[in-house]
């Protein structure tokens, strides 16, 4: 499931009509940020990672194709595609097909600004539920890389043909995905983005759990949990597999400066269902005031985390404390170029004001998305 795509004025329409609900008699009067020129320069590195991780992909699907003229590989292929939701294809394959692969892994780490050692990204899945009949039947499957949300796939088969498929219907003959392991992805890349904006002068709790907890009083501190949360349907293609979702929480640190927190939701998988998580998106003690915003997004594999931790800096440290809490939710949204709103990142739905004593169910602006949130007190051991 990966949320319909939005480009930004109509998201920022939508949540400036849900914050004249939320703020209804409250005075804003911080000026709005500008959002930082965007040079050619950068639009030029942005191009070429999305370039360079989709052209690895489809390089990657073609080689795989290839190599199934070997039955032995075909059949190991076939199987692991059958018992898993997604294969490990780097760590299957060998010979020079395990060397192509693991220099794609390689190439889309490093387009995606993550450290070498961050390890194998490729997958491979069955593109459909509907196609398991007919790869078990034993069908010669095609091999296509997730590189599009709306155009035409373009798949390979084993004689390196290439075949033209509509990304809204499922096609009856089996085909393979390759794509990016986005859980993966997502955990190296919120490390990069925590240091990148620490590195650019704005706070950031490091979103890894084991270093997550903020220096508590004697007694402990005060959070707000999710304890239930839903997104809407989105009609996604079946090319495209599971989203992986994380919140970048904002407000000001006890400095009196901007800082945003990345938070992962690995859970939220798919569409329609209720996930009960439990879990901690607000660490009170980290902020000024007992109000931040949340914007929630999805991690796509073209998203170059040193270049989203760049952008969203750079509109940041122009705001200001002002003496009262000035809602920065329009202010993330702009760091995002105009550029970047087409397959990477996607925005999700954003929540305004978010307060300490929040407790029930509150929509998001873009009515995407719904969460269930409970102040939570941490105790100290």
């Amino acid at each position: 499931m990966r949320p319909r795509h939005l480009r930004r004025r109509g998201a920022l329409a939508a949540a400036a009509t849900t914050l004249a609900v939320l703020c209804a008699g409250q005075t804003l009067a911080a000026p709005r940020a500008a959002a930082a020129p965007v040079s050619t320069a950068d639009q030029e590195v942005r191009t070429s990672t999305a370039s360079e991780v989709h052209a690895t992909q489809d390089t990657a699907a073609r080689a795989i194709a290839a190599a199934l003229t070997d039955p032995a590989w075909r059949q190991r292929v076939r199987q692991a595609a059958l018992t898993s939701d997604e294969v490990a294809v780097t760590a299957l394959a060998d010979g020079d097909l395990r060397t192509t692969l693991a220099a794609a892994d390689r190439r889309i780490a490093a387009a995606k600004g993550l450290a070498p050692d961050v390890g194998p990204l490729l997958r491979l899945r069955l593109g459909d539920p509907s196609m398991r009949g007919a790869l078990t039947a034993g069908t010669q499957p095609w091999v296509a890389a997730a590189t599009s949300d709306d155009g035409p796939v373009t798949a390979y088969d084993s004689r390196g043909r290439t075949h033209t498929l509509d990304a809204r219907e499922a096609p009856a003959r089996p085909v393979y995905v390759v794509d990016i392991d986005g859980s993966r992805a997502l955990a190296a890349g919120l490390d990069v983005l925590h240091e990148e904006l620490a590195l650019r002068g704005v706070r950031s709790a490091d979103p890894a759990p084991e270093r997550a907890r903020a220096s508590a009083a004697a007694a402990g501190f005060w959070t707000t949990r999710v304890t239930a949360v839903s997104l809407s349907d989105d009609q996604e293609p079946w090319i495209k597999g599971d989203a992986e979702i994380y919140t970048l929480v904002t407000g000001f640190g006890h400095d009196g400066k901007v800082r945003v927190d990345p938070v992962d939701m690995p859970y939220l998988d798919n569409d329609g269902t209720v996930y009960r998580p439990q879990q901690i998106l607000v660490n009170w003690s980290s902020y000024k005031y007992d109000l931040a915003d949340a914007v929630m997004m999805e991690e796509d594999g073209s998203t170059n985390y040193r270049d989203l931790a760049k952008a969203i800096a750079a509109v940041l440290l122009t705001v200001t404390d002002q003496g009262a809490y000035v809602p920065l939710v329009n202010a993330v949204l702009d760091a995002i170029p105009d550029d970047w709103w087409t397959d990477d990142p996607d925005y999700v739905d954003s929540w305004y004001t978010l307060a300490r004593t929040d407790n029930g169910t509150r929509h998001g602006a873009r009515g995407n998305g719904w969460m269930t949130l409970e102040p939570y007190f941490v105790q100290e051991l």
